[in-house]
């Protein structure tokens, strides 16, 4: 019994994709019972093709990419897919990573994937992940089955993110370190504001009501809110900014969550 469970969960294993988003996604009514390599190169289609084409090529039978296995055009469906993003990205055997700004031979510090919010998400929750670059080849040509074991990625990754490796080898979603999490975020940014609130509710383990169309500080006040009502952790309110409409004790921007630059120091008399 125990051979045929693991053979049985061999079979369902699957590859997430995270990736910038670009002009001409695939959406799932572009891919709904269509073979895959039929279709144009033109757009997001032909980075979609690449994708399964490294999962096949990594003995996968399934693969998921969020702008096609999703309905958009439902509401209960996006819903459902924003409270369960993380679990899909922490459940997924390998997450392939797809650097679309950065060159064959060149380093992925300056990359715009890690300036974006749901982001976040897609590199803390997978336990394995793969950096591809423009040309999709492998990070560096680093041929290790996950990066994030790798060293010297692990070193890049801390500076390019300033989240220390134990979190990035070893996160969990919860409240722990809660202004530390909301920091990771300050320095990221979404195509909708409200957005950068509901790319949090994974990281934090949290599941809230996606109202698209509130404004960005009803979206953050009522994270923030969750997270002091479950956990008592008043270091959200640490920050530095404008504050919010919502609530006085919030601020307005994530960005208020940024570390302040320490004075410089006195010149001696």
């Amino acid at each position: 019994m125990k051979l045929i469970r693991t053979e049985v969960s061999r079979y369902f294993e699957y590859v997430t994709f995270s990736h910038r988003w670009g002009k001409r996604e695939p959406l799932l009514h572009d891919v709904e019972g269509r073979p895959i390599f039929a279709m144009s190169t033109d757009g997001g289609f032909g980075k979609l093709q690449a994708f399964c084409l490294v999962a096949c090529e990594r003995d996968y039978l399934w693969a998921w990419s969020d702008t096609c296995c999703i309905d958009k055009n439902s509401s209960a469906e996006l819903q459902e897919a924003v409270g369960s993003m993380f679990a899909w990205y922490r459940r997924s055997s390998l997450t392939i990573v797809y650097l679309s700004d950065v060159p064959d031979a060149g380093s992925f510090e300056g990359s715009e994937w890690f300036r974006r919010g749901w982001t976040l998400q897609e590199l803390l929750a997978p336990r394995s992940i793969l950096f591809y670059t423009r040309i999709w080849t492998l990070y560096k040509n680093l041929t290790s089955s996950n990066h994030k074991a790798d060293a010297a990625v692990l070193e890049e990754l801390e500076r390019a993110t300033g989240i220390e490796s134990r979190f990035l080898t070893n996160f969990s979603p919860g409240m722990d370190d809660a202004r530390s999490r909301l920091q990771w975020a300050s320095l990221r940014g979404t195509t909708r504001p409200e957005d950068i609130a509901y790319s949090l509710f994974g990281i934090f383990n949290l599941h809230l009501p996606v109202l698209y169309g509130e404004s960005a500080e009803n979206a953050l006040g009522r994270l923030l809110a969750e997270i002091i009502s479950q956990s008592g952790d008043i270091s959200v309110l640490d920050w530095v900014g404008e504050p919010s409409p919502f609530h006085s004790c919030f601020p307005a921007q994530i960005t208020s969550y940024q570390k302040v630059p320490l004075p410089p120091p006195h010149p001696s008399a």
